[in-house]
């Protein structure tokens, strides 16, 4: 992988709503744009102290002890009910590793003996959601502001939806890779509109697992799969090929290689506090965390409230729907 490169033009105050002309130009040129300092120290804090609290508060008498799964290799991707009602909870998911291995039942008669954490469940956990800009204050203040609606115009979207929210821990030692992907793959929209919002409440770095991104990906790699609700063998979730739309409204590939994934991987490492805006189609992508020091971040993904979303879809709206970014706008961290 490529040095890391900042992306340009940070935002002038705390205060600057919307994206620059610069901004936007990087972000369409990359796919991504990294906006230094966007949250204080204090915003910072406030969101690590209700993420410890949440974490705090897994009881393991009653968790299923799900675990996250990124769906690669021979484990299927998560899909109990568990993770499939959360889109109006916050929720815990266990990173795969986090468990002793497996051992045998006594007889092919008995069940498997129930999974054993190697470590306590607050260093154990892969990530908190989906619902949290719904269900915790510290995290509804810090999204549904006018600071983000207004650079969610900037990118273009006129009714942006919040769908869903979550921390990710990447816990030390055992922080699972996360595969190349693209977000729309698991957020589709027909035409794709998914935008990531990805805050770093740590300091992202090599060692931790920083994102790594291929340039300019989302200009010609179509969303060609998507995530969803599988009704039979059992029901679960799964991949299928894409139908409708693979770019955004206004975007698309003219030339060859539509839908190939090589290319570079450049690793941006981020210091807390940073925001980064994450392309729908972009692919990136994330090293396992071989560090003793964890890498949390919170991300929100915004879709457009005009686009199709449909029943295919693994996660449902709450009541109500999807929050719309504008509401209860407020202070911008």
């Amino acid at each position: 992988m490529a040095p890391s490169r900042l992306s340009p033009d940070p935002p002038a105050s705390g205060d600057a709503l919307g994206l620059t002309p610069n901004q936007l130009d990087t972000y369409h040129r990359n796919g991504y744009l990294i906006i230094p300092n966007f949250l204080s120290r204090e915003t910072v804090d406030s969101l690590l102290a209700e993420t410890h609290h949440l974490l705090s508060t897994v009881d393991l008498q009653t968790h299923p002890l799900t675990k996250f799964s990124t769906g690669e290799g021979s484990n299927p991707h998560i899909g109990d009910d568990y993770f499939l009602t959360s889109h109006d909870q916050i929720r815990f998911f266990f990173e795969e590793d986090a468990f002793a291995p497996p051992s045998p039942a006594p007889s092919s008669a008995d069940p498997p003996p129930a999974p054993t954490l190697l470590r306590p469940p607050a260093h154990s956990i892969n990530k908190i959601g989906h619902y949290l800009h719904g269900l915790s204050p510290p995290f509804r203040r810090t999204t549904l502001t006018s600071r983000h609606a207004a650079i969610a115009s900037s990118l273009g979207f006129r009714d942006p939806r919040v769908l869903q929210s979550m921390v990710i821990c990447k816990q030390s030692r055992i922080g699972g890779a996360v595969p190349p992907h693209q977000d729309s793959t698991f957020l589709y929209t027909d035409p794709p509109s998914a935008v990531g919002w990805w805050v770093a409440l740590e300091d992202a770095t090599r060692g931790n697992g920083a994102l790594g991104f291929v340039r300019g990906s989302q200009k010609r790699c179509g969303v060609g799969r998507r995530f969803v609700r599988v009704e039979e063998d059992g029901g679960g979730t799964g991949f299928v090929d894409v139908e409708g739309g693979r770019f955004p409204e206004g975007e698309g590939w003219d030339g060859e290689g539509e839908g190939e994934g090589e290319g570079e991987y450049t690793i941006e490492e981020c210091a807390a506090g940073t925001l980064v805006l994450i392309h729908g189609n972009v692919l990136h992508a994330s090293e396992r965390n071989t560090s003793g020091k964890s890498r949390f971040v919170y991300t929100f993904h915004v879709i457009e409230g005009e686009s199709v979303y449909d029943e295919r879809n693994w996660l449902r709206p709450p009541a109500g729907g999807f929050t719309r970014l504008s509401e209860a706008a407020g202070g911008g961290g």
